[in-house]
């Protein structure tokens, strides 16, 4: 379930790369508001430190990442070229990373003025993202998987960001709108509709392509996306409209086709290839397993009036998705796509008279080995911090610092061995070699 790739098609190497080397700034922030916030953030989902912290990684880290991914998938996948590639980075770029950082702020301050200037920036980038998208892959037959699941997620992150924008200027301005509701939806539209659609559609080849598993089977990959949104829109009408049964019902559907690809992932994966399990192999897996982790918590949530009735259960459900489903998975895309980004790059540039160094040269397993380990001690001091924040949410915070810092590092290192190598090709290049 492989699209026809197309490597000569991607934009310059700074389009995506500036979306990726934002990403963990705003981790390494969400860690330096744990230690500024302390306890009192795990004291409710609604605390303007913990809606703060989610919107660093969703906003800030998820959102930098997937924009950037598609903008450097979107030619290679679909074979759909975005229009002046780095006018949009720069925009698009621009614009989510000063709305996300105001979005913050608004949280932590209660400033109506800056929940507007961050709804006006957010929507703006993100909205220009998406034209600049659909404008793209306009024309582009829909027969491929791969397409209508993108063509799907880019749906789900308009409806994401369009509930998010009410929320935000409802949080500001003091509307009578229902908050929890909408903010329930929001996140049904944000995990599943947006992330797990778009997740879906690119995992059916970079998963193959760089795991070495087998293909995932047609049939899913033919449904997966649209069982995602048709779900996440059936709820979502079921709950704004007063129908309570047919939403609880409607909602158990939504979680079962998340977890629907988390267990076939798994078990694409045990047909891999590889001889050992590598630390993009055990990210995933560990993503893939704590998906598997939130959907069980939110279904006992549904069944027992005991975890419903305790106070920490969104708390823990968010923790294990967001830091040990999205950030996880996201870290082993970043892994094989920016050392592939390079090596593609300086091959292109080459020519064949100067061989791209290896992509295990760009970026060492050792040190990929290393953060996927501070990360995954970061996601244990979360979930302990969830648990008895007075004991656990300093070492949290600067596990989160630690580990981001070391994703910071690793990119960087990419960077320079990527402008190290085209200053050999450009001398290659001059009048005087």
């Amino acid at each position: 379930m492989q699209a026809l790739l197309s490597f000569d098609q991607g934009p310059p190497i700074s389009a995506p790369l500036r979306y990726f080397m934002t990403a963990p700034l705003f981790a390494i922030c969400a860690g330096l508001l744990l230690l500024w916030s302390g306890p009192d953030l795990f004291a409710s989902r609604w605390t303007p430190a913990a809606l703060a912290l989610t919107h660093l990684i969703t906003v800030g880290f998820m959102m930098q990442v997937m924009l950037g991914a598609m903008q450097q998938l979107l030619p290679v996948l679909a074979g759909a070229n975005i229009r002046r590639p780095l006018l949009v980075a720069t925009v698009v770029h621009v614009a989510i990373t000063v709305g996300g950082a105001l979005l913050v702020l608004a949280f932590l301050t209660s400033e109506p003025k800056l929940f507007g200037y961050a709804v006006a920036l957010l929507g703006g980038g993100v909205m220009g993202f998406v034209g600049a998208a659909m404008v793209a892959l306009h024309g582009v037959p829909a027969t491929s998987p791969i397409v209508r699941g993108i063509r799907l997620g880019l749906l789900g992150l308009c409806v994401t960001v369009g509930i998010g924008m009410l929320n935000a200027v409802s949080i500001g301005w003091s509307l009578a709108v229902p908050l929890q509701q909408l903010t329930n939806v929001h996140l049904g539209w944000g995990f599943v509709a947006w992330g797990g659609a778009m997740l879906g559609a690119v995992s059916l080849t970079v998963v193959p392509m760089f795991q070495q598993t087998p293909n995932y089977p047609n049939w899913f990959g033919q449904g997966f996306a649209v069982s995602a949104i048709a779900s996440v829109a059936l709820w979502t009408l079921a709950e704004l409209t007063g129908y309570s049964r047919s939403a609880a019902v409607l909602a158990i559907g939504v979680v079962l086709v998340a977890a629907s690809f988390a267990l076939m992932t798994l078990k694409v994966q045990r047909g891999s290839k590889r001889p050992k399990l590598d630390a993009v192999q055990l990210l995933w897996r560990v993503a893939m397993v704590s998906a598997l982790v939130a959907c069980a918590l939110w279904l006992l949530a549904q069944a027992s009036d005991t975890v419903a009735d305790w106070r920490s259960w969104p708390l823990l459900f968010g923790a294990v998705l967001l830091f040990g489903g999205f950030m996880s998975v996201i870290l082993g895309m970043l892994y094989k796509i920016v050392p592939f980004l390079v090596w593609l790059h300086l091959q292109n540039r080459g020519h064949g008279r100067l061989m791209a160094p290896n992509m295990k040269k760009v970026l060492a397993e050792k040190h990929i080995q290393g953060q996927m380990r501070a990360h995954f001690v970061a996601y244990g001091m979360l979930l302990l911090a969830v648990l008895w924040p007075a004991w656990f949410v300093y070492p949290a915070g600067l596990a989160l610092v630690f580990a981001n810092a070391w994703l910071l590092r690793n990119l960087l290192s990419a960077v320079a061995v990527y402008r190290s190598h085209l200053a050999k090709i450009i001398a290659l290049d001059s009048p005087q070699a």
